[in-house]
């Protein structure tokens, strides 16, 4: 068996540049997903309807529409439009577009959350609504919904598995073309298998770290080792005789 990984140790070139690919695709769409989702949230806050209106369609369209739908949308049916771009460029557009839309009403719910006595001491004291945004708003509703963000970071990672449709050659696009000319399917998928596994480990660690100096207080999530060892906690010996729980 020994000698199969030792084929796939030739593909150790291939493998890191497509995880290098999907690292890219990650941050770059999970930035314009940032920016779409506060732009929307603020949009659904407006007191223009047809501002409001159009936030509301675009959230609705992609939460309720499959997001290799919309990938196919972008790179197949623009260019029928004369509109074309590569496989990266529409990859980044199509994440970026879905996961915005998610994170719409993740910032929504933020805002919400800030109490409404804090905004109405504010504009009384004559903070410019801008500065109130920033200073007052902001902060608190990233800290409240902090979690949720982290965890659209790490599904946008695994959604970039779907951009091997259009022969992007990310991990999963990688792998299968690896697989078709080794046929070591275990071998081949359960590399990727562990590099996806450790990218949505280091993304959720570094979550934590910088939700613990971002936010004053420090905000402290429990850690996956965590959750991973509650299952298993009736295997832990008690305090008292050493009995299981």
């Amino acid at each position: 068996m020994s000698y199969q990984w030792l084929t796939l140790w030739r593909y150790g070139d291939t493998f890191l540049s497509a995880a290098w690919l999907t690292l890219q695709v990650t941050i770059i769409a999970f930035a314009l997903a940032l920016a779409l989702g506060l732009i929307s949230a603020l949009a659904k806050s407006s007191r223009l309807a047809v501002v409001r209106w159009i936030s509301h369609c675009y959230v609705e369209f992609i939460r309720n529409t499959p997001v290799l739908l919309q990938i196919f949308i972008i790179f197949f049916g623009l260019p029928s439009m004369g509109i074309t771009m590569s496989a990266f460029t529409a990859g980044v557009l199509a994440l970026g577009i879905n996961v915005g839309a998610y994170l719409s009403e993740t910032f929504r719910a933020g805002i919400q959350s800030v109490p409404k006595g804090q905004l109405e001491a504010a504009w009384v004291l004559g903070i410019p609504r801008s500065q109130v945004f920033i200073s007052v708003v902001l902060p608190q509703a990233a800290r409240a919904v902090w979690p949720a963000i982290i965890n659209n970071l790490i599904q946008l990672l695994l959604g970039t598995s779907l951009l091997s449709a259009i022969a992007l050659p990310e991990l999963t696009g990688t792998a299968t073309v690896i697989n078709a000319r080794t046929l070591l399917y275990i071998q081949t998928f359960s590399i990727v298998t562990v590099i996806y596994l450790l990218f949505s480990n280091i993304f959720s660690w570094l979550g934590n770290v910088a939700g613990r100096k971002l936010f004053h207080p420090a905000l402290v999530t429990s850690s996956k080792r965590a959750s991973w060892w509650q299952p298993m906690k009736w295997l832990t010996p008690t305090a008292k005789g050493g009995k299981t729980s």
